[in-house]
């Protein structure tokens, strides 16, 4: 079942990858891809990541299932780990085409997105809010997403990455 509609999804990759593996498995992208797709009639869905150089295979099959990598330059914090800090960019990507789509569907548990869901909520624009981990997912997100949240926990099935078997 194909979704007519010309929505948008922006992804906080870090709290979503995050997000699943707290639940104990491990998300397979192009699935997901589809399932987004079929489900939530989206045409672009971008992902915000930071840059680690390492990393080039996945950004690639990130691209290969059909998202729009939008990366960040790392640093590391004060204990060394790295940090890329994309809050600002999705919220600044998803207002700067706010004319483009239908509707958002924004996939985070990250309370700092709080004012650009309720925009969206309150101008009509929020499809969505994809939350990784219900147990995780900030208090305030859930009070403005409203009845326009949806939580992870239940979409293993569909979206669990599987071995491929070698039989």
């Amino acid at each position: 079942m194909k979704n007519k509609s010309n929505n948008y999804a922006f992804i906080d990759s870090q709290n979503l990858n995050l997000g699943i593996q707290k639940l104990g498995w491990k998300l397979d992208y192009q699935k997901f891809r589809v399932y987004l797709a079929e489900k939530y009639g989206v045409k672009k869905a971008y992902i915000f990541i930071g840059f680690v150089a390492l990393n080039q295979s996945l950004y690639d099959r990130l691209q290969e299932s059909g998202f729009i990598l939008k990366f960040k330059p790392t640093i590391p914090d004060a204990d060394g780990k790295i940090k890329g800090n994309i809050d600002a960019d999705l919220v600044l990507r998803a207002a700067l085409e706010l004319s483009d789509y239908d509707k958002a569907v924004i996939v985070s548990s990250d309370g700092d997105f709080y004012s650009l869901v309720q925009y969206l909520y309150e101008n009509n624009k929020l499809e969505i809010v994809l939350s990784p981990d219900k147990e995780n997912c900030s208090s305030l997100l859930k009070q403005t997403a409203k009845e326009k949240i949806w939580f992870m926990n239940n979409l293993r099935d569909k979206l669990e990455y599987k071995k491929k078997s070698t039989a």
